[in-house]
């Protein structure tokens, strides 16, 4: 396919706005064909530009395994448009409901429309910089809007490399991608769009609905938080530090959803931290040099956490590092296990969002499920064991975005069910059909009978003199 002429030209966001409100007004209603095409057109953009896409980023993070954001940025969002493209025709379908009684008694109906908001705003963030563009771009599509895309300034290779496939598959009436920097970010946040949908941290996410709120914008905020772990006192301890380091490990710790804090019986904690180190050094024999390990994004974050490390260990935490930091100037480091961290300390208190791992013991899991409770509501929660009163125990007295059980990250990759967070992790949700929901307006239809009984049961003016009594013998009084 062609490039559309003056799609990376990117004219002023009020004007991209303004073009595609007015594309979408003239359109009318969005058919399961035309939803399909630009679902098709989104898997065909990112199977043609995967290894542009690929390389893009592995020169952004100054390295990157270009197998993984193949498959964690391309593949996944990838997975979400076929499965939009495969379910919309169903998603669409008008419903009907129950009538009012007693007016559904003479031909009443009830039906619910399930129609496009209009233009979307998109603001991914840098940690999975694709990911967080298409994965929602899929539903808004499907749901039959238009969007204004802004990738992270962070990974602007990336951003770059997006805006270019997605100029070659689509008009920019339909899907506009607009580079730059927070600035860009934050006057798209101001724009009257129909709907926008952001992912990064909650301090960014608060300004952003905070501008949203100027001109009453509903938001989809897909932020974070310090997302825990428990390990309960049945859980097979070398299956639950496999499936931990494997998470934790992935993008180097580096994902929304990657755990934070891990709750493990006293008695216990030895063995998981050893097997965690063991599992950890399995993976990743060395640091130095090896492509397997992603670095940290850049200097300021690499700082960030660096600084995390050392301060724990000047305040006497136990410091566990599953290999040797390397000494070649890179920013790749060796997973840290940081074991029952003062509360006082940053770690603590911040989303480390990197390579460290908090450790600490309990002696009853109410104990650690008082802990969580007393945080702000994680975006994933995470439970190891095979005691399912324990397990109810966790999940009945906890709330979270989303749980994996005996496993961690996975329950974001699910395509029918949603995705989100809660209270300071974030609000709303895409993937399933909760996330084609999201992004339509549900549209109540009341179609009138052939009859009005209201005359008949004396509840129109003039009122006559029984319609108190009447009315309080239907109330129950």
């Amino acid at each position: 396919m062609n490039a559309h002429v003056g799609q990376l030209a990117t004219p002023p966001l009020a004007q991209i706005l303004q073009r595609q409100r007015a594309a979408f007004t003239a359109e009318g209603a969005v058919s399961a064909a035309v939803r399909r095409d630009r679902l098709a057109r989104l898997e065909a953009m990112l199977k043609k530009h995967a290894d542009a896409l690929a390389r893009a980023q592995d020169a952004d993070f100054g390295g990157r395994h270009p197998g993984f954001s193949m498959m964690n940025d391309v593949l996944a969002p990838i997975m979400s448009a076929k499965h939009c493209r495969k379910m919309v025709p169903r998603w669409m379908k008008t419903e009907r409901r129950a009538g009012l009684f007693p007016f559904s008694l003479f031909g009443q109906k009830t039906e619910l429309r399930y129609e496009p908001k209009g233009v979307v705003g998109i603001i991914g963030t840098w940690n999975a910089p694709v990911f967080t563009l298409a994965s929602p771009l899929a539903y808004v599509l499907a749901a039959g809007n238009r969007a204004i895309v802004k990738p992270s300034e962070i990974t602007p290779r990336t951003a770059h490399a997006f805006a270019t496939g997605i100029a070659e598959f689509f008009s920019p009436d339909e899907v506009a991608v607009v580079e730059g920097g927070p600035e860009v970010a934050d006057a798209l946040s101001r724009l009257p769009l129909d709907h926008l949908v952001f992912t990064g941290s909650t301090a960014i996410g608060k300004k952003v609905m905070q501008n949203a709120s100027e001109n009453l914008v509903p938001v989809t905020l897909e932020l974070g938080g310090k997302s825990p772990v428990i390990v309960g006192k049945s859980a097979d301890i070398a299956r639950a530090a496999e499936r931990l380091a494997v998470g934790k490990a992935s993008n180097s710790g580096q994902i929304c959803v990657s755990p934070d804090i891990v709750y493990v019986d006293e008695a216990r904690a030895d063995a998981l931290v050893n097997a965690l180190k063991a599992v950890f050094q399995r993976q990743f024999p060395s640091i130095e040099g090896n492509a397997d390990v992603t670095q940290v994004v850049n200097a300021r974050h690499f700082e960030r956490v660096q600084g995390y490390i050392d301060e724990a260990r000047a305040a006497g935490t136990r410091v566990e590092l599953a290999g040797e930091a390397p000494a070649d100037g890179s920013r790749r480091l060796p997973m840290a296990l940081l074991v029952n961290p003062s509360p006082t300390l940053k770690v603590m208190q911040e989303e480390i969002f990197g390579p460290a791992l908090i450790v600490l013991t309990y002696r009853n899991v109410k104990d650690a499920v008082a802990d969580i409770n007393a945080r702000p509501r994680p975006l994933a929660l995470y439970y190891f064991g095979n005691d399912k009163a324990e397990e109810r125990y966790v999940l009945d007295h906890t709330l979270s975005g989303g749980v994996a059980v005996n496993d961690v990250l996975m329950h974001a990759a699910l395509q029918d069910a949603p995705f989100g967070g809660v209270g300071a992790s974030g609000m709303g949700r895409y993937h399933g059909r909760e996330g084609f929901n999201e992004f339509s307006h549900l549209r109540t239809v009341y179609r009138a009978g052939w009859f009005d009984p209201r005359q008949k049961m004396g509840t129109l003016p003039p009122y006559p003199a029984d319609l108190t009594a009447k009315i309080r013998k239907w109330v129950g009084q």
